[in-house]
């Protein structure tokens, strides 16, 4: 046994340190980013923010929303290759391109995502998904994934550390996902006592990403658009979000009325409700990792969306980064104790 003395950070417990900056206004601001693929050698150019993977976000008509807006979608992995046919078939290539096609790692993911990558070669992001990255067996399937599309960008996670990025990107994947515990509906931390600080694993895992050529996503945690450009300020090239978009017209969840006000089911993807959705419920070995919520319905995720990448254009005003890419370059963090003052509560 062995204890780190270092502190680590989470978003609530910094600040950007605001600096002198040419721009007069965030329409100034270019929240559009052009990257190439370590190992694929793809070429993509949109906002780098992703809606997660999860059942009551990732949908096929979050991805046709939120591609109108440069922004990806993880489409999440309940959908048959019959769903998967019909929105292949619906859509333009635009969309495709910034849609992710996730799975897990079983043998019927492998064959699945095949079926599916064979659908449209505007397919390109490929998405392997895991709760625990730190399996050699997602090494070994990262390996295989590779093989079997030379050519795609494969993202994989999720960790928290150096170490398994740098493992991640050797065998094959271009992206890493970054995340233990932190978002809004797990209960990972809680329920095994495994977990780091979501501003540390990023600024950590970027730092280890950035020096073999290969990308993170910061997965999880962030509450507001303050914490979406503090994950982008320390490093992470997409940002992941779940519970900020969940609850709209888009996202897919199940719609439930209550004393004539209408919310929206959102749940962990280990969540009892999860497993017992697509797994015939939890297994007798293992116990659920995520709550189940009702959040008040929010309408469509258009004004969410921009809402969200107007602050991270304000961010980037403050410290005077004319492009979303600079931002990393003009972040200092102060250490804080406190970060907003909540007399009247959060809008």
């Amino acid at each position: 046994m062995r204890i780190e003395q270092e502190l680590k950070l989470g978003f609530k417990d910094v600040l950007f340190r605001p600096k002198r900056s040419t721009l007069k206004s965030r329409s100034q601001v270019n929240l559009t980013r052009d990257f190439t693929f370590k190992h694929s050698g793809r070429q993509w150019s949109g906002v780098p923010v992703i809606a997660a993977n999860m059942d009551s976000v990732g949908s096929f008509d979050m991805a046709k929303a939120l591609a109108e807006h440069g922004v990806m979608t993880a489409i999440h992995k309940h959908y048959s290759v019959e769903d998967w046919k019909g929105f292949i078939e619906s859509n333009d290539a635009n969309v495709l391109n910034n849609a992710m096609v996730s799975t897990g790692t079983s043998e019927a993911d492998f064959q699945k995502t095949k079926d599916i990558m064979a659908m449209s070669d505007d397919l390109i992001f490929i998405c392997v998904d895991i709760a625990n990255g730190y399996s050699e067996h997602l090494v070994d399937y990262v390996m295989k994934v590779r093989e079997a599309f030379p050519d795609k960008v494969i993202s994989a996670g999720n960790v928290v550390t150096g170490d398994m990025v740098e493992e991640l990107i050797l065998a094959g994947a271009d992206i890493v996902k970054v995340g233990i515990g932190p978002g809004s509906v797990c209960t990972t931390r809680v329920k095994t006592g495994v977990g780091y600080p979501q501003l540390s694993a990023i600024i950590e895992c970027g730092d280890a990403a950035h020096g073999l050529g290969g990308m993170i996503i910061g997965d999880g945690g962030c509450t507001c658009a303050g914490d979406v450009s503090k994950a982008f300020g320390g490093g992470a090239d997409f940002v992941m979000l779940g519970g900020m978009l969940a609850g709209h017209e888009e996202s897919g969840g199940e719609r439930i009325e209550q004393d004539g006000k209408t919310f929206m089911k959102f749940y962990g993807m280990s969540s009892q409700s999860a497993m017992k959705k697509h797994s015939g419920g939890v297994a007798k070995y293992r116990a659920a990792e995520g709550k189940t919520v009702l959040i008040p319905f929010r309408g469509s995720v258009h004004d969410t969306i921009n809402d969200i990448l107007g602050g991270v254009r304000s961010t980037c005003t403050y410290v005077g980064a004319a492009k979303l890419k600079e931002l990393t370059k003009r972040t200092t963090f102060i250490r804080v104790q406190e970060q907003e003052n909540n007399v009247y509560g959060r809008e």
